[in-house]
């Protein structure tokens, strides 16, 4: 209701704005010779969208020509005489006798032209997408077009890259500070020498690039999963005439645009008309990881790393030099490749933006496998990998690397790059077996190579009986039986996309599940610590046994299936599951630093132990994780965020835990059974049952709050309170926990940004809080402008008392295995 009445809000000042006498016109969104366009006058879109006129950027006193959003006079969105400002009011618009558009100055000079022509009469006309065009009248053809030369700005029906037939090649220019929109330092360009990658150039320096297209986004930014299905459709063409790449916003969405900013950054930008601001959906630059070259050749960034070791080589790769952050990677063992005969083969390396393309050969004609044939065949060839996965599964076409990889990361959702390497490199499983060597009169029988081929051919068998003896004791417990109904229950779900696990393994694993493994013990189960054959360290949980039911059955399966399709950084991965007649067992990924509420609200050494930079990052860490959740094309409402279900990994980083309770969201829809922990359980649900995507927002609210304070939200809720007056009053360094130490000044002001987002995240109603995507715009960037939050209504009824599980954790004391809690339970 509050975003309906700000949209009407937003037309009635756009109907202002039109009946102004200060608008050129307020029936017509064109003009002609004869009409011209002074300092003081306007010309706006039919839509009232767009409005183009005389402006002065930040503090400058100078005049410029320029087109902006009509709701945000700052969002100008192209300027005409950039380079060429009129010093005074005297600027005019006027259309020329030879067609063109000419702006002069008061001295009858002329400071920009559109330099078109014409010998009928022409007409200008603002479109209502932000186009200015030049047209003869009743013609649909334009003799130019805005669009055509831009700014610092994409719009909505614009594009930049390269029309090969013409010549023409479109891309983005920043200003050169907030108060000069003259050429800066950054562009911003479509590379179409491989697969279309957009490139942000400072000079001839690359400086950050999106990764390339994969036929659905640019694969280095995931973020627009979260928001692209309403907001817009990208318009990708790749032809022998053109490349060129832009977006269509799609009808009743709100305003939105891409801006090169004057540091070289690239941002999209949304207009929220609850709180009458722009929302920076998101920003690259995002992380040091997004550094272009960061690295080095042949290595992967990975951002959740500590600082000290963002870089590390891939597999088969190691440091040439001392250097972790300029050394290059170099190869542990040469290539094995000579006129095609090759034992080398390709290892994956999963979930990145892939190398730099352009250098790289593209063929969107063949299969990925017939990608990986070429790539072995041609011993110039160092990677490969699909080139579209607009198709789903391994994809389709080829991308084959000869240069040196460039620009790798690990990003959320990525793709798979095959990587080349010897086959002394490869897992025993890929590697080739050595091409028969040539024959020769005199060569000694070869012993070695006999023995050795024999001893892996009956390898080869004793795996072979080894793997068909598994299959049928699985068939033989899935099969029914009249003696044992229900002993073997065939799940009516999808097949999860992590794997099954036998339970003996798990017993392996973990000891016969020994109590001295036990780390985690809760109402539902009990996990353990486990070490899988390959020296992977796991958390294994063990489900209370419960009548093997086909409902029961089928619940556990649907819980591994929602889980395993979950794919973020912040979020806890399921790695397998195991479910043998009334066993069902669950293995995660072990997180070395246990739970978070064991540091924030333990004794003071383990709080000294999150000083506020990794605080700060902690909580950016749970906001992604959380967006994410609400941003999958079925919602998922995690229902029970809390301290103790967010986990710290060796670095620090968080990850959300316990998605037992996670539902699929449904509009208003209320939910009878009631999953509530004391202090973080929004008011509408606890007293109405009510469940959206805001009930997790007030959740993470909570976590912000004690994150900072070091206080718990209990049944008194003072954390609240005690947070309004800290942050109302000034004196926001009141709240701050005091086992650590004082922030570092330029931390302090990041710090209340931090409390007036948690307050705004639990605000009494659910309107009022922002969408979890907002959350993160706002922690990530200093310059956005965030409302002001009401005093929070403090209502007993929202705060049940404490469950067992509850109470246990917050008693730990975090020095004993045993306070790794319930952190894995659900």
């Amino acid at each position: 209701m509050e975003a309906t009445c700000s949209h009407l809000l937003d037309l009635l000042l756009i109907s202002f704005f039109l009946l102004s006498p200060r608008a050129f016109a307020a029936d017509t969104n064109t003009f002609s010779k004869g009409r011209n366009i002074t300092d003081n006058e306007t010309l706006v879109s039919a839509n009232g969208a767009f409005t183009m006129g005389f402006f002065s950027p930040g503090v400058s006193t100078k005049r410029y020509l320029g087109i902006w959003f009509s709701v945000s006079r700052d969002a100008v969105c192209w300027v005409a005489n950039s380079d060429r400002p009129v010093n005074d009011n005297s600027g005019v618009l006027m259309v020329s006798n030879t067609g063109s558009l000419l702006l002069l100055d008061g001295s009858g000079r002329i400071a920009w032209s559109s330099n078109s022509s014409s010998t009928s009469p022409v007409e200008a006309q603002l479109l209502d997408n932000g186009n200015l065009v030049v047209r003869n009248p009743g013609s649909a053809n334009n003799l130019w077009r805005s669009f055509e030369h831009p700014s610092n700005v994409l719009l909505s029906g614009m594009k930049v890259g390269k029309d090969f037939s013409s010549g023409d090649e479109w891309y983005l220019t920043s200003w050169r500070s907030a108060d000069d929109p003259s050429p800066g330092a950054y562009t911003r360009k479509l590379d179409t020498a491989g697969r279309p990658d957009n490139i942000v150039w400072q000079g001839d320096v690359k400086t950050f690039r999106t990764g390339p297209w994969n036929g659905v986004r640019f694969v280095g930014i995931p973020e627009v999963l979260t928001y692209q299905e309403d907001l817009f459709e990208y318009q990708m063409v790749i032809s022998p005439r053109e490349v060129t790449y832009g977006y269509n916003v799609k009808p009743g969405a709100a305003f939105t645009y891409v801006v090169l900013t004057d540091n070289g950054e690239v941002r999209r930008l949304v207009w929220d008309a609850g709180s009458r601001a722009w929302q920076i959906n998101y920003q690259g630059p995002r992380d040091v990881c997004d550094a272009y070259g960061r690295c080095g050749a042949f290595n992967l960034c990975n951002v959740s790393a500590a600082a000290t070791s963002f870089c590390g080589c891939v597999r088969g790769f190691g440091l040439a030099s001392s250097s972790r952050i300029s050394g290059r990677c170099r190869r542990n063992v040469a290539l094995d490749c000579a006129k095609g005969a090759t034992t080398d083969g390709f290892v994956l390396v999963a979930g990145v933006k892939l190398p730099d393309t352009h250098n790289a050969s593209v063929d969107t004609g063949i299969t990925v496998d017939a990608c990986r044939a070429r790539c072995l065949a041609n011993c110039s060839c160092l990677a490969y990998a699909a080139a579209d996965t607009s198709g789903g599964g391994d994809g389709s076409g080829c991308i084959m690397w000869t240069d040196d990889l460039l620009d790798m990361r690990y990003v959320d959702r990525g793709q798979d790059l095959y990587l080349r390497l010897a086959r002394s490199e490869l897992p025993p499983s890929l590697a080739l077996p050595p091409p028969p060597p040539p024959p020769s009169r005199a060569r000694p029988f070869p012993t070695g190579p006999v023995i050795g081929a024999s001893v892996g051919s009956l390898v080869g068998i004793f795996l072979i009986a080894f793997l068909v003896l598994v299959l049928i004791r699985r068939r033989r417990r899935r099969r029914p039986s009249n003696s044992a109904p229900n002993n073997s229950i065939i799940p009516r779900t999808p097949a999860p996309t992590v794997p099954s696990i036998e339970l003996s393994g798990l017993r392996n694993a973990t000891g016969d599940f020994s109590d001295s493994n036990i780390i985690g013990r809760g109402g539902f189960g009990i996990v353990y610590e486990g070490h899988l054959p390959d020296g992977r360290k796991v958390a294994v949980k063990k489900l209370i046994p419960s009548s093997p039911t086909e409902e029961g059955s089928n619940a556990f399966m649907r819980e591994v299936e929602v889980m395993s399709k979950l794919r973020h950084g912040n979020l806890l991965q399921l790695l397998s599951y195991c479910q043998e007649g009334n066993e069902r067992v669950l293995v995660y990924e072990y997180m070395k630093h246990k739970s978070l509420n064991l540091y924030i609200f333990g004794d003071a050494r383990l709080r000294a132990l999150l000083n506020w930079e990794r605080r700060l990052e902690i909580v950016r860490g749970i906001a992604k994780g959380v967006a994410y959740l609400h941003g999958l094309s079925e919602e998922v409402i995690h229902r029970d965020l809390k301290p103790s279900n967010i986990l710290l990994d060796d670095n620090w980083w968080p990850k959300i835990a316990d998605f037992g309770t996670a539902k699929l969201f449904v509009v208003d829809q209320t939910d009878p059974t009631l999953i509530q922990s004391a202090g973080y359980t929004a008011p509408e649900y606890s007293n109405e049952r009510h469940l959206t995507l805001k009930c997790d927002v007030y959740s993470f609210g909570i976590i912000l709050l004690e994150i900072v304070s070091g206080k718990r939200n209990r049944t008194t809720p003072t954390l609240l309170s005690n947070a309004w007056e800290s942050w109302n009053q000034g004196r926001i360094s009141d709240l701050f926990d005091p086992d650590v130490a004082q922030p570092e000044p330029e931390l302090l002001f990041e710090l209340e940004r931090c409390v007036q987002i948690g307050l705004l995240c639990v605000q009494q109603s659910p309107d009022d809080r922002p969408a979890m995507s907002a959350v993160v715009a706002m922690l990530n960037s200093n310059s956005l402008q965030i409302r002001a939050p009401k005093r929070p209504e403090l209502d007993s009824r929202a705060e049940p008392p404490l469950h067992e599980a509850d109470r246990s954790t917050q008693e730990a004391s975090g020095t004993s295995r045993s306070s790794y809690s319930s952190v894995y339970l659900t």
